[in-house]
């Protein structure tokens, strides 16, 4: 149930940016509208980026040479951005940021602190900590504290007189408005230039194609630099020696851009291609569609029924629940046959299934809708619908066919494809059915 707060606060918000200029938005991998308890606040599955009223971006000044960065003006002048890049016990190179108002930047990372715009935890805290260190997976509870996400993990500086241009570079601003990038991490000179890797760094990658057009293909998977230039991966994810920088690509980000955070992926939206994509709308049609057809189960003989998904979580959820007394539909994972929810044909030594209509063994799932249309990619009007292997999650077919298709950066130098509703790691080949309805 929304507090009433929370809904006040959305109204205000709505209210607030009914007039303003977007643009894009960020949204987790993992995710289906809504973090599991709930969005609040700076802390949420989806942040939009609206044009300031006042610019808050920055650009670099001036640099020079200091014995210590702790002492210095700048790092000590609350109202100077500043990054300090410590090179020795008795050396470092601090560079000045001043204003710039034809920029706004936006700012993401762990930390709750006020420079956070984007409060972003990890996504599977206890199977990413323990993929990142080669460790088994443990209690949740002990695993809480070793996230792998930055505190200060990356900005955007969005052009305000080109808003179509946003640029993301590793690493944020602390509250005294410093990045501190010590005498372990990795950095390095190019003439006059300094630059820096984080430490689980902060990769990139650029899709090929028009993302809300249907015609998108992965890219490959880059890092970028606190200077934000972009780097090929390190051996591993915090290895000392950085890649070779590739010089045919930039920092801009395009619609279906996915940034990774080494502990939460995130997908980002230009305002045009969302304009030109999928929306809630049209999900609840796809929906809608379905359920006019009337599936039925081969075995009860009764009408299957896809619950309607409100833009109110609880209800949303509520409902589903309610339709899993019998009418929940699921799916034969190795062929694809809608069902109902039965014990006909169960092998309790292995769990498998035998279809009934086909007679293929093996894993059902119980199918929902995924509605968060921003993971969509544009299908023809009346797409074929799809779901995950094994989580279940319903899409359309180039929706599917496309994450399934996308290594996210998993474990210190793996990647691996997972469903981008839940983030639940794929199974079998190709990692997803097409739905056949009786």
């Amino acid at each position: 149930m929304v507090k009433r707060s929370d809904a006040t606060e959305t109204k205000k918000n709505s209210t607030k940016h009914e007039n303003a200029i977007k643009y894009g938005e960020l949204i987790i991998l993992g995710y289906n509208g809504q973090l599991t308890a709930g969005d609040k606040r700076r802390r949420r599955s989806k942040f939009v980026l609206w044009k300031r009223d006042i610019a808050n971006g920055i650009k670099r000044s001036n640099h020079y040479v200091v014995p210590c960065p702790q002492n210095s003006h700048a790092v000590l002048d609350k109202n100077q951005h500043s990054i300090s890049y410590t090179l020795s016990r008795t050396e470092a190179v601090i560079v000045e940021y001043v204003n710039d108002d034809t920029t706004d930047m936006f700012q993401v990372g762990r930390s709750s602190d006020s420079p956070i715009d984007f409060v972003v935890m990890d996504t599977n805290a206890e199977k990413n900590a323990a993929a990142i260190n080669n460790l088994p997976v443990v209690d949740s509870k002990k695993t809480a504290a070793a996230s792998t996400i930055s505190r200060f993990a990356c900005r955007i500086i969005c052009d305000r007189n080109n808003t179509n241009i946003a640029r993301l570079y590793a690493a944020g601003f602390d509250s005294s408005r410093n990045i501190f990038l010590g005498e372990k991490a990795t950095k390095w000179k190019d003439g006059e230039e300094i630059d820096a890797l984080t430490t689980n760094g902060v990769l990139v990658m650029h899709p090929s194609g028009k993302f809300h057009k249907g015609n998108t293909e992965p890219g490959i998977w880059l890092e970028v630099s606190v200077c934000g230039k972009l780097f090929s991966l390190r051996g591993s994810r915090s290895a000392q020696l950085k890649g070779d920088m590739v010089e045919d690509s930039n920092n801009i980000l395009t619609d279906g851009t996915l940034i990774d955070l080494c502990g939460a992926t995130l997908l980002w939206r230009s305002a045009e291609g969302l304009s030109l994509s999928p929306s809630r709308e049209y999900l609840k049609k796809l929906i809608e569609r379905t359920n006019r057809e009337r599936p039925t189960c081969p075995v009860g003989l009764y009408t299957l029924v896809f619950p309607h998904h409100s833009e109110d979580h609880a209800a949303a959820v509520a409902s589903s629940e309610l339709a899993d007394i019998k009418q929940q539909p699921y799916a034969y994972l190795q062929c694809g046959h809608v069902q109902g929810r039965h014990a006909w044909g169960l092998n309790k030594d292995s769990n498998s299934r035998t279809c009934p209509m086909c007679l293929k063994v093996g894993g059902i799932a119980k199918l929902s809708m995924g509605i968060e249309a921003s993971f969509y990619v544009q299908d023809k009007e009346k797409p074929d619908l799809y779901a995950f292997n094994p989580c279940g999650h319903v899409a359309t077919e180039k929706t599917v066919k496309f994450w399934a298709n996308v290594g996210i950066p998993y474990g210190t130098n793996g990647f691996e494809a997972f469903c981008p509703f839940c983030a639940k790691l794929l199974e079998g080949y190709p990692g997803y059915v097409k739905l056949i309805f009786n």
